[in-house]
């Protein structure tokens, strides 16, 4: 048997959860809540197995419950459901511990399926959550490489080096450079010469596929 806690301050929506689940052999509901507060309090006295959680709700929101239960109560299983598939939310729900989120949307079969997947130990994820999840996985992953890449530089550009890098990007010749950062010609020359040399290139064809190669570009 799976002992289930709700908690949505919604009282329509918890009655409407209960009849969904009251005829289901091995899930019984043994309680409810209305705000996160009093759902921690419940779930120190009864220990279920699953509680089922909305993020909106007074006294405490969801996460920040999931985050409590994931802190002191690690063996009780969270099941976010939602109206919200707003990254942001989705992203703090699996910050703070989330075994499962669903949309409230969802249809009974997906819903049943989510309580027994986490109930089990699992982790369960609607469809249009997981196209969020992968996205921001695939963003941090960018993210991390290019902060990697420019950790890893053999070389240091000093602050007039890489607007000179910038410039010679754009095509722009040493009179140009010179013009649009107020400086002499032959300045414009010499940080272009110790750009190149650092970069170890030869000419600017050498330098962009250079710049591109360590994400200056």
């Amino acid at each position: 048997m799976i002992n289930v806690v709700l908690a949505d301050d919604h009282v329509l929506v918890r009655d409407g959860i209960k009849a969904l689940l009251e005829d289901q052999t091995g899930i019984d509901v043994i309680d409810e809540a209305s705000n996160g507060k009093e759902a921690l309090e419940i779930i120190s006295k009864k220990k279920p197995h699953v509680i089922i959680v909305d993020i909106r709700m007074p006294e405490m929101n969801g996460i920040e419950v999931v985050a409590e239960i994931s802190k002191s109560h690690k063996d009780i299983k969270t099941l976010v459901l939602s109206m919200h598939d707003s990254e942001e939310y989705v992203v703090q729900s699996i910050q703070a511990g989330a075994d499962g989120y669903l949309l409230k949307g969802a249809s009974k079969k997906e819903f049943l399926k989510a309580i027994n997947k986490v109930a089990a130990g699992g982790k369960y994820f609607t469809g249009d959550v997981s196209t969020v999840i992968m996205n921001n996985f695939v963003n941090t992953v960018k993210t991390k490489e290019v902060n990697s890449t420019l950790e890893e530089l053999p070389f240091k550009l000093t602050k007039r080096e890489k607007q000179i890098l910038s410039l010679v990007l754009e095509l722009k010749n040493n009179k140009d450079i010179a013009n649009e950062l107020q400086i002499s010609k032959r300045t414009a020359e010499v940080h272009r010469f110790n750009l190149m040399k650092k970069l170890e290139v030869k000419n600017l064809q050498e330098l962009i596929i250079k710049a591109r190669e360590y994400q200056l570009a």
